[in-house]
């Protein structure tokens, strides 16, 4: 099921394609039958969209090619990101570190990247918000509640001092988080539109390595599941039975180095639910859970394509 777009003039038009396509194949129909696949510039657009579709899933232009570039953007849709403009970084900023795709302001208003787990206060553009919330919630609680994070110099110039003095002691390391973030998805139209809408819950589609999980879910939640009691056992079982896939990773990693297992969020392996704990344990293995049966763990290869479980706390 996929969404294809014309245009009509400018307005984008959307039409609703009720046959099952893999995204490459959609693609191919929508470019022979119509103009390409859809493209969501904004909130507007997306509600567009549900109308078209209903309640059904359905495939859009949005997506990211392997070993993608991340590029900066800016969450506000008409705000563009331009790198000889924008470039308020802070010294040695930003550092490119894997999981830190979000950007914040400091107390000398120069710009770093942060991990987006991190909990922190925000700037919504037209009012602030002193508690403090993860970048994606920051951002759907500016959407909801004034226009989006603050993003772009020009809005930023216009920063109260007084405000800002008041939100970075809620800061304890003295960051806020702005409307700035990088991914490496694009639009099949080629089109440079930041507009995003994630779905935050856990998607019983997706099949990734264990290292793209693990990037995934810190990116999009905090991490990968970690399981430390029958209890959270049980959780995790239910809310896997209608992955597409025979198993699924969860934030179980072996360290050949070391040679012991342990959870990616720090947790000590003490809970055990192996199917075989004799199997021979070897570099690049994780641990993922049979979505059917007696939902044991098996030791699995990293690069193995499986669904996967994130958590959020």
């Amino acid at each position: 099921i996929m969404t294809c777009l014309f245009y009509p003039f400018v307005l984008l038009q959307y039409h609703f394609i009720n046959e099952n396509k893999s995204w490459d194949e959609a693609q191919d129909y929508c470019n022979n039958k119509h103009t390409d696949m859809a493209t969501v510039s904004s909130m507007a657009d997306m509600n567009r969209l549900r109308k078209h579709s209903g309640n059904k899933k359905a495939w859009i232009g949005l997506q990211r090619k392997a070993n993608g570039i991340r590029m900066w953007q800016w969450s506000q849709p008409d705000v563009k990101f331009n790198e000889s403009r924008d470039n308020k970084w802070d010294e040695g900023e930003p550092d490119n570190k894997d999981t830190e795709n979000c950007g914040t302001l400091n107390t000398n208003k120069k710009w770093a990247d942060l991990s987006c787990n991190r909990k922190k206060p925000f700037i919504c553009y037209d009012g602030e918000n002193v508690q403090s919330l993860n970048w994606t919630d920051a951002q759907s609680f500016c959407r909801d509640h004034h226009t989006d994070l603050i993003s772009g110099p020009e809005q930023m110039e216009k920063l109260d001092e007084g405000n800002m003095k008041r939100l970075f002691p809620d800061s304890q390391d003295g960051f806020i988080f702005i409307g700035l973030f990088r991914d490496a998805w694009q639009w099949s139209d080629g089109s440079s539109f930041s507009f995003r809408f994630w779905n935050l819950q856990y998607d019983d589609e997706k099949n990734n390595s264990s290292c793209e999980a693990l990037y995934y879910c810190r990116h999009h939640h905090h991490d990968l599941v970690t399981i430390t009691n029958m209890d959270e056992q049980r959780w995790v079982q239910e809310k896997t039975k209608n992955a597409s896939s025979p198993f699924v990773w969860t934030g179980l990693r072996y360290t050949c180095s070391l040679g012991f297992w342990f959870w990616v969020s720090d947790e000590v392996v003490r809970y055990k639910n192996w199917a075989s704990p004799g199997q021979v344990n070897e570099c690049d293995m994780s641990g993922a859970m049979e979505t059917g049966g007696e939902h044991q763990w098996f030791k699995k290869h990293d690069e193995e394509k499986l669904n996967f479980f994130c958590f959020t706390p």
